[in-house]
Order: C-alpha cells, then sequence, then structure tokens
C-alpha cells in the first residue's frame, strides 16, 4: 500500500496504540492480499462514521485478548485475522449486516476459491450462495 495510510490519517496518534500491527519501516505490513483488503475496509468503514478509532481499537483489542485466552500463540501470523473478525463483529454490532449474512457471504467466498484456479481472479455467481 503506497503512503502510510495510519500516520497520514488525522487519528495518527489512536491508530499508533492498535495492538500488534505488523510494521515495516512505520507502514503496515501485509502477507497476503486479503489482509490488505481488510485493513482498507475497516478504514473505509471508520472514514464513513460506521465507527469511531476508540471503538475500532477497542474491538481489536479485545479480540486479540479473546484469541490469546483462547491459546493463540500470537506469533504475528494471526493478526489480520484477528482484525477481520474484530471488523466481522463491529459491522454485526451496528446492524450493517447480520451474523448470518456474514456466515453466507464467508461461505459463498469459500466456495467460489475452491472451484477457481490458483492464480486466477476470485469472482462470486449466485450459486455460490448455496
Amino acid at each position: 500500500m503506497p503512503g502510510n495510510p495510519i500516520s497520514s490519517r488525522p487519528e495518527a496518534e489512536a491508530a499508533a496504540s492498535l495492538p500488534g500491527i505488523p510494521l515495516d519501516s512505520g507502514e503496515p505490513l501485509f502477507r497476503e492480499p486479503w489482509e490488505a483488503q481488510a485493513f482498507a475496509m475497516a478504514l473505509a468503514l471508520h472514514e464513513r462514521g460506521v465507527f469511531t478509532w476508540a471503538q475500532w481499537a477497542a474491538a481489536l483489542a479485545e479480540e486479540i485478548r479473546s484469541a490469546q485466552a483462547a491459546g493463540d500463540p500470537d506469533l504475528g501470523t494471526t493478526y489480520y485475522r484477528h482484525w477481520l473478525a474484530a471488523l466481522e463483529n463491529l459491522v454485526a454490532a451496528k446492524g450493517i449486516a447480520s451474523s448470518e449474512t456474514l456466515t453466507r457471504y464467508r461461505d459463498a467466498w469459500d466456495h467460489a476459491a475452491d472451484r477457481t484456479p490458483h492464480g486466477t481472479p476470485i469472482g462470486l455467481r449466485a450459486e455460490d450462495f448455496g
């Protein structure tokens, strides 16, 4: 991602308090494209006023605490899984999409990914929704 979306935001001080965000030379570090997409979705929803940065930081911290309590060894490889779970929880709590809708889309995405050859963009179709 070009530039640093964290430090360029007015909430840079609050963003700096996000627990455990992987950084490389001050830039967010993404191991897979979906991690960057999850990151961008959280920023976009915040910019649209869906949640405050403090609400986001608290939701992410709670998700990480819960995962560690359940045995996550916190090696950094699961950070964006926690990010995505926190995002899904906030979206459901704010009434943007129900947990059931999120599960339907997750299952549809998995179905589409299973049928898509490696290296080809994944696209959802009506039949992916079962």
